[in-house]
């Protein structure tokens, strides 16, 4: 009998044991810790899970289906150019308007294609980090100051974090960057389609991601708010680009497409005010027509359910646990909310290194940090940790965090996490002693 390992079992039933028989469950505190993580989960799943996370899955498997991974080894591999690959990976949320968990398909799927840690870990920081909506309504709301400090310090976190992490596991790396034998994935270079048409057929789909997650702006007017009054009949307009492409080009027959569109049609037309209806109707459309047809599109419906499959499940978890420990935007979970305007108050380490934690470890969807931040700063918050929590929240979550451990393991993980913790306090520190007052 290996004793070790039967204490081990022991200590855990009896620490499983204690924490059922001192669970509080009559406090007020805890009962409403737990219905606010299930109220998050609920608003997870029917604000994210099919707008952001589903069309970043079937990007993702398109990655991982119709990009050779000599490409990708080109252009973000360990002997990439490394001024064009960090510089690609910088300013990626520019395109992406995405929040910490969206781009994680996407990160996984370059991560598996054979993109460098350094180049693929800036990729995962600036994705939701760089942020031309967010960091315009940070200017407006926050101060122009705050948002130009947001924005120059995301681009320069990711970087910098990229670079570190590869020097860290360089070893690693090296190792990685040893010539395979095969490929392991995606089309071969020499019989891929031409460049331009992956570019349409991608730009496609991150229209559909973008415009159908496009946030209601402050002003009643303006270009912004033009765009989300149109935002569904421009997501209608890319899907069906996407519809054609798809028979022009990888071979779907034409009149499945069209049984697959009909429910949409009718959909957009009975229900009009509620378009997640026939939004959720074409996804399942593409879902089944890609599935059933084989070469490639059975191939990517394929790669596309492995990320689900991997992620989903992750994030949902930690959407739970964040919820119960910190609440939802407005809300509280277990932990008090004074507790935390107390630790964020002033520019003291102690304020930046809290306001970095917090913003590490609580789930922001896209733009809703600004409001949230307006509000800590009415309560006493200091600007070092203002900025602090905008260049760590919105990057990562811990939701994020569960899902990167499984993508690269739980060592690079945590070295990932504290560095966006120690640069976003390091920064708090700095802005707040030039800037604070």
């Amino acid at each position: 009998m290996n004793w070790r390992r039967e204490w081990q079992v022991l200590a855990a039933m009896i620490a499983i044991f204690l924490g059922c028989f001192f669970l509080p469950v009559g406090a007020a505190r805890f009962q409403g810790a737990i219905i606010e993580a299930l109220a998050l989960v609920k608003w997870y799943a029917r604000e994210h899970v099919l707008l952001c996370l589903v069309p970043a899955f079937f990007i993702a498997g398109a990655i991982a289906v119709f990009i050779s991974q000599a490409s990708v080894m080109r252009y973000l591999g360990p002997r990439a150019n490394k001024v064009l690959a960090y510089g690609v990976a910088s300013v990626s949320g520019t395109i992406l308007a995405v929040c910490s968990c969206t781009v994680l398909p996407l990160f996984a799927g370059i991560h598996r294609m054979g993109a460098g840690l350094g180049p693929a870990t800036a990729f995962l920081y600036a994705g939701p980090a760089i942020n031309v909506l967010a960091i315009i309504l940070t200017a407006r709301v926050l101060g122009l100051e705050l948002g130009i400090a947001r924005a120059a310090g995301a681009i320069v976190f990711s970087v910098v974090i990229g670079l570190l992490m590869h020097l860290i596991f360089r070893k690693e790396e090296a190792a990685k960057d040893a010539p395979e034998p095969h490929s392991t994935g995606g089309n071969d270079e020499d019989d891929a389609r031409p460049l331009w048409r992956t570019a349409v057929f991608f730009a496609a789909m991150i229209g559909v991601l973008v415009f159908a997650n496009w946030g209601e702006p402050t002003d009643a007017a303006g270009l912004w708010q033009a765009v989300w009054s149109a935002k569904w009949p421009i997501t209608a307009g890319f899907g069906m680009l996407l519809a054609v492409l798809l028979i022009a080009w990888f071979g779907l027959r034409w009149w499945h497409v069209a049984l697959g569109a009909a429910p949409v049609v009718i959909l957009v037309i009975a229900l009009p005010q509620q378009p997640l209806w026939s939004f959720s109707a074409g996804v399942l459309a593409l879902s089944i027509i890609t599935a059933t047809t084989p070469g490639e599109p059975a191939h990517w419906f394929e790669a596309s359910w492995g990320f689900a499959r991997q992620i989903l499940p992750l994030l949902l978890i930690g959407v739970l646990i964040a919820g119960f420990l910190l609440g939802r935007p407005g809300e509280e979970g277990v932990i008090p909310s004074e507790w935390v305007t107390r630790f964020v108050g002033g520019n003291s380490l102690g304020a930046n290194a809290a306001a970095s934690v917090l913003g590490a470890f609580m789930y922001f969807a896209t733009l809703t940090e600004v409001p949230i931040l307006d509000g800590l700063l009415d309560s006493g918050m200091g600007k070092g940790p203002a900025l602090a929590l905008l260049l760590a929240g919105p990057a990562v979550s811990l939701p994020n965090m569960l899902v990167i451990a499984g993508v690269i393991g739980l060592r690079k993980t945590l070295v990932f996490i504290l560095l966006v913790i120690v640069m976003s306090t390091t920064s708090g520190m700095i802005y707040g002693a030039l800037f604070g007052g």
